[in-house]
């Protein structure tokens, strides 16, 4: 039944298989899922925390559906649905250095920092040892920096050996057309402890992978500095690069700024350069949800899912509160790009959004039901509220997210390419589908039509596009399908959040309800809540609660030709059960006790279609 369901939703969302490999296409008609962004024990704070045995190959095995050994409980661990893509994206700094160091590599243990961090993991202090390498990393390029730390961890034929073993294992596990092993590495910037990381990415094999070692943030702190390295490197290798920020919610204020990395106002050059390498943003992942926030959208009901109050910042001075401005998040960053392109001709935060993990376990546990949790311990209930680093628990995770990707094939070029054009989409967790159109000849028929990627395609652009302006002034339309994920809850509703400049070159927002389930109607433009039904005491929800599916054709009615905009979909779930309602019931203790609610409402977020004027 589950099989039939899903290639209901397959045809109706104009997919040509979700169970079998498709042939190429004139366009898109595969949707692929995947995880960007998973470390393993070569990672130095995984290795440290607790992580001691997996590794790429694990990963991969996971991804694909097959049993693991999990790092901490040692019992088989498992996903019920396989991926269709990953990347290894361990951290490049001191990779594999924690974990040479204590096989007893005497290339960094007989140095002083090697013997003194021995040592103190033999006391029961590997919790302070990843402290210390986080804190060492929050002050490169400052007067303050520890140099000799940095040095004697950080040896080059360390991280060269555990590179090579990486791409190696992606190299293995590649199945053209069946599963997709990306090779990547993390660039964990840290300035003062903002989150400025971003996950890199190739299309390429081992062979390309070979001839250089991952660019570290020990190396340099400057997103700047980061693009002309894979500039370089992809004229001296062929290689070829996409690097995806994250954890924007995190960066104090930075990550989507109007200056450079000096403070200098953002001039075209810098913002070509960055809309070249970053065409993409991670926009939700287990260290919270990075599209908006309450006190930024006042006057969205939606905008606080999966909040995190916790930063990166380890030093003994540092301030570990998130902060909460418009260069924190993704949609307001939406907003700032279009501000941007007026004064310069060009918009730097022209970008898709996905989601992923961030788990360190060396699983991709997205799942609410099973959700193993950032670090290897925090798959144990009772351990969840023990402090980890920075202050947040384990119930302070949110299981998710997912990367949803069209592509005409499951290849690593094809994924690439999307990545590219930004035809991808985040989930919080679930397998929403979820396609977008944007064009001047929709009609109200079109929502219906079986060959819904053929129309889209012919009459309008796909999600990560952009309109120009029609030629009579004529208000853009958008054709909208999303299909519930049938081993998840069903839909609430479908949203347009429209960004756009006004008469002053001022960037503003409004939310549009455009779809939802039976049984309400709009009323002053708005479409009120549905009813949760999780049942707080069981854990159990009802399942016939909102659509199957849910489509629409939409006309902006307050459009103004000469207004630069942009649109994208957020598609709603009816309420369902947390993670951390979960862990109270089979620990006996009352929900409130996990500091989080009994139910959220998970959901997609699709690259956004831009109109130019």
């Amino acid at each position: 039944m589950l099989q039939r369901t899903a290639l209901i939703c397959a045809a109706a969302l104009g997919i040509a298989s979700l169970t079998a490999p498709a042939k190429a296409a004139d366009y898109p008609d595969r949707l692929l899922w995947g995880d960007t962004h998973v470390h393993t024990s070569y990672s130095p704070d995984a290795y440290l925390l607790f992580n001691r045995t997996s590794t790429p190959d694990s990963a991969y095995r996971f991804a694909k559906g097959l049993p693991v050994i999990h790092p901490w409980t040692k019992d088989k661990a498992s996903i019920s649905t396989p991926l269709d893509f990953l990347v290894v994206s361990d951290h490049a700094e001191w990779l594999g250095g924690p974990k040479a160091l204590f096989a007893g590599d005497q290339r960094i243990a007989n140095t002083p920092t090697g013997k003194r961090l021995i040592a103190m993991v033999q006391a029961g202090q590997s919790q302070e040892v990843a402290r210390e390498l986080i804190a060492a990393a929050s002050d490169v390029g400052t007067p303050d920096a520890d140099t000799g730390f940095i040095e004697d961890i950080d040896h080059i034929e360390v991280r060269r050996s555990a590179w090579q073993d990486i791409a190696d294992a992606a190299d293995r596990h590649n199945e053209p057309g069946r599963f997709s092993a990306l090779i990547g590495w993390e660039w964990s910037s840290l300035p003062d402890g903002a989150n400025l990381h971003r996950v890199v990415i190739m299309g390429n094999g081992a062979d390309v992978a070979r001839q250089f070692v991952p660019y570290s943030m020990l190396r340099s702190q400057k997103p700047e500095d980061l693009w002309d390295w894979l500039e370089r490197t992809e004229k001296a290798t062929g290689a070829e690069f996409v690097a995806i920020p994250h954890n924007s919610n995190l960066s104090k204020g930075r990550m989507f700024t109007r200056t450079d990395s000096a403070g200098r106002p953002m001039l075209a050059a810098h913002a070509r350069r960055r809309l070249r390498w970053e065409p993409i943003v991670e926009i939700t992942q287990f260290k919270g949800d990075s599209e908006t926030h309450p006190a930024l959208a006042p006057d969205d009901p939606f905008a606080d899912f999966e909040p995190y109050g916790y930063t990166i910042d380890l030093r003994a001075d540092g301030d570990r509160t998130a902060t909460i401005t418009a260069a924190d998040y993704v949609r307001p960053a939406l907003k700032t790009g279009l501000e941007l392109e007026a004064a310069t001709g060009i918009n730097p935060y022209q970008v898709g959004v996905i989601g992923s993990t961030d788990t360190h376990t060396g699983m991709s546990s997205y799942a609410e039901t099973n959700f193993m949790g950032k670090f290897p311990s925090d798959s144990i209930p009772e351990r969840k509220p023990l402090s980890r680093l920075g202050g947040a628990t384990g119930w302070d995770m949110g299981a998710g997210g997912l990367a949803a990707v069209w592509a005409k094939d499951n290849t690593r070029a094809e994924i690439i390419a999307a990545f590219k054009r930004r035809e991808v989409y985040a989930t919080t967790g679930p397998r929403i589908a979820v396609r977008v159109f944007g064009g001047y000849e929709f009609d109200e028929g079109d929502k219906d039509a079986r060959n819904l990627a053929e129309l889209g395609y012919r009459k309008g652009v796909p999600m990560g596009g952009t309109l120009s302006a029609a030629p009579d002034g004529k208000a853009p339309s958008f054709l909208i399908h999303a299909a519930h994920d049938p081993l998840g809850a069903r839909l609430d509703r479908v949203q347009i959040i429209k960004g756009w400049l006004d008469e002053d070159g001022k960037a503003q927002e409004r939310i549009y309800d455009v779809a939802w389930s039976e049984g309400r109607t709009r009323w002053l433009g708005t479409v009120a809540p549905i009813a949760s039904t999780v049942d707080a005491a069981s854990g159990r929800y009802d399942r016939s609660s909102g659509a199957v599916q849910l489509a629409a054709v939409w006309r902006d009615p307050n459009f103004d030709p000469q207004q630069r905009a942009f649109y994208y979909v957020r598609v709603l779930e009816v309420p369902s059960p947390r993670h951390s309602l979960l862990d109270a019931l089979a620990l006996g203790i009352a929900p409130a006790e996990t500091g989080h609610p009994p139910a959220i409402q998970e959901r997609a977020y699709s690259s956004p279609i831009w109109y130019a004027p």
